[in-house]
């Protein structure tokens, strides 16, 4: 019980005058010429100036000159001094002659008595007369009373803790206010009814509490304003905490400078949490040494934070060993952090050895990472059962993961209930993964769309056409511009339906420089409408060598008509091979023509 490094405890006797702005040896001397005047006094038989002369000699630690004078003034009645030498015998190590003293002042009415006695008992484990004396002590409007009160009763689990944690934190008590703040944040995040009003009251008490020098307070405070974007006051909490010593808050302090671009000076505060023991700022300088080409520094950091105790120290050794093509190595901390319950860890060594051909092996991992909640695990799932047939397990996991968020596995959902002829289902799943950056379900749900649109009347190239775009257009687009060849195919034919010959063109090129054939045929027939024959020739060219049969055909008639019959019966050989049936049978009948004309 350390009473003394209370000051309230001898202050509020009454009797002490607070320190003044005075400098040093100002105070020093009006401290002796303090203790003087009260000494003679006391010798003069004063009992308040026995008091005072005690406590003035137990704060400086003069424990042999204060205990007379204190002695003397409680055999004199003075509750304040059987309350001072209670804390001085306590200081000896006579905690119960200690307890007998307080027993006089508190049941006299002194409140930081009652405190001391109630301590006294709950530390020995007697809960009912600890909680009596704190209790006495409270209601005299004992600050610290309140608040062991309240940490007594919460133990207990008892109800009436919260009024007296919030009475200590009224009365200026900070860690009463810091956890008065913590058990409003938890009480909000279990009961929705308090959700309205619960965060803003808990950050006002961190507030109070940070503001009195609470570090994990103001650690807290920051971590709030973080989280509403106000980062310039976030960052002074968060460095006023770091500078108090807490390591989570120098961490977070860290991620804050590097967001802004400032990372030399993260990573010293890192540096800073990562020597006090806080495993996440040591990831943190893993990971930026690893950024820099320095992988034996970053194995130290990524090992000391597996040292303190984080586990993500294990699983970023798994990454670093990986990219280095170390493979037993990852599987090494893979596992370690995998057995720790490290779900991503479980997730990578699961395809490690799905790599090395262990399905059977991957397939628990990945299960035990699905289940811990790694989204990507539950897809890597759908893929492992997908690839041995069994389509409905598959569709489970891609199922869970889909509503999970997971973009990939919704378009295996969508294709499946499009399989099934559920489109109404297909377009939910299509639209949720296109949403999510999909180029292939942006394609897909155009398709669907297109499907049920009206015919649309049809232009002639170079014809102008005022047409406000479909949304299956604009899906159409939204896949193209992210590279999607058969979407730009089909953009390009819209914009030919729309007369927008330029428009086309550029779509059906973009396709066919990716290798799309029908890109490249399409340009040509664009090409060749436009006069421009020859340049046709070379995208039909590259089509049918990519397998497309009317470019072949088109071939064939294009050195038919130049009078290249040779060659032209070779692409017409080609067409007939690639068709399809209709493309054979002309294609065929060209050739035989062709044939005849070279053997006249």
């Amino acid at each position: 019980m350390d009473v003394m490094g209370d000051k309230a405890t001898l202050f509020e006797t009454g009797r002490f005058v607070q320190p003044s702005g005075q400098d040093g040896a100002a105070e020093v001397a009006d401290d002796a010429a303090e203790e003087l005047r009260q000494r003679l006094a006391a010798e003069a038989g004063d009992v308040e100036a026995m008091s005072v002369l005690g406590a003035l000699l137990l704060r400086r630690g003069d424990l042999d000159g204060a205990e007379p004078q204190l002695r003397a003034a409680t055999a004199a009645g003075d509750r304040a001094a059987a309350n001072n030498l209670g804390v001085l015998l306590h200081q000896r190590g006579y905690a119960e002659d200690a307890a007998g003293w307080w027993r006089i002042a508190a049941v006299a009415g002194s409140a930081p008595a009652a405190h001391a006695l109630g301590r006294h008992h709950r530390e020995r484990g007697d809960e009912p007369a600890a909680e009596y004396w704190l209790r006495q002590s409270a209601q005299q409007g004992h600050t610290l009373g309140a608040y062991a009160l309240a940490d007594l009763l919460e133990h207990r689990g008892d109800a009436d803790a919260d009024r007296w944690m919030r009475t200590a934190a009224e009365r200026g008590h900070r860690e009463a206010a810091y956890r008065l703040a913590r058990a409003l944040d938890r009480r909000a995040g279990a009961d929705t009814e308090d959700a309205g009003t619960g965060p803003e009251e808990a950050e006002q008490w961190y507030r109070q509490a940070a503001a009195r020098g609470h570090r994990r307070a103001a650690l807290q405070l920051g971590a709030i304003l973080e989280r509403r974007g106000e980062l310039k006051e976030a960052g002074r909490w968060y460095l006023t905490s770091a500078k108090d010593g807490e390591a989570r808050a120098a961490c977070a302090l860290g991620f804050l400078l590097r967001d802004a671009g400032d990372t030399e000076s993260a990573a010293v505060w890192w540096l800073r949490a990562a020597q006090d023991g806080d495993g996440n700022a040591a990831n943190a300088l893993g990971a930026l040494h690893a950024e820099r080409g320095e992988p034996q520094t970053a194995e130290r950091w990524y090992r000391a934070a597996m040292d303190a105790g984080d586990d993500n120290g294990a699983y970023n050794l798994g990454l670093l060993c990986a990219e280095q093509g170390r493979v037993a190595q990852a599987e090494q901390w893979y596992r370690r952090a995998a057995y720790a319950g490290h779900r991503e860890a479980a997730n990578a060594l699961a395809i490690l050895l799905l790599q090395g051909g262990d399905t059977a092996g991957a397939e628990p991992w990945f299960s035990k990472a699905a289940e811990a909640g790694s989204v990507d695990a539950a897809f890597n799932l759908g893929i492992l059962f997908a690839g041995r047939g069994e389509d409905g397990v598959a569709l489970r996991w891609y199922e869970r993961a889909a509503a999970a968020g997971h973009t990939e596995a919704a378009l295996q959902v969508g294709i499946a209930r499009l399989r099934d002829g559920d489109e109404a289902d297909a377009e939910r799943y299509l639209r949720c993964a296109a949403g999510g950056g999909s180029a292939e379900a942006a394609y897909r749900l155009a398709t669907v769309l297109d499907a049920r649109r009206p015919p649309v009347p049809a232009h002639s190239l170079g014809e102008s056409a005022e047409l406000d775009k479909s949304e299956c257009e604009e899906w159409y687009e939204r896949a193209a511009t992210q590279g999607h060849r058969r979407a730009q195919v089909r953009v390009g034919m819209l914009a030919a339906a729309r007369g927008d010959v330029v428009e086309a063109a550029r779509w059906y090129r973009e396709a066919a420089e990716a290798g799309s054939r029908n890109g490249a045929f399409n340009l040509g027939l664009l090409l060749a409408r436009e006069g421009s024959e020859p340049e046709a020739a070379v995208w039909w060219t590259r089509a049918a060598d990519a397998g497309h049969g009317r470019a072949a055909l088109r071939l064939a008639l294009v050195y038919a008509r130049g009078g290249e019959l040779a060659e032209g019966q070779r692409w017409a050989d080609r067409a007939v091979a690639l068709g399809p049936a209709e493309v054979s049978e002309r294609a065929a009948r060209l050739r035989d023509a062709l044939r005849e004309e070279l053997s006249a």
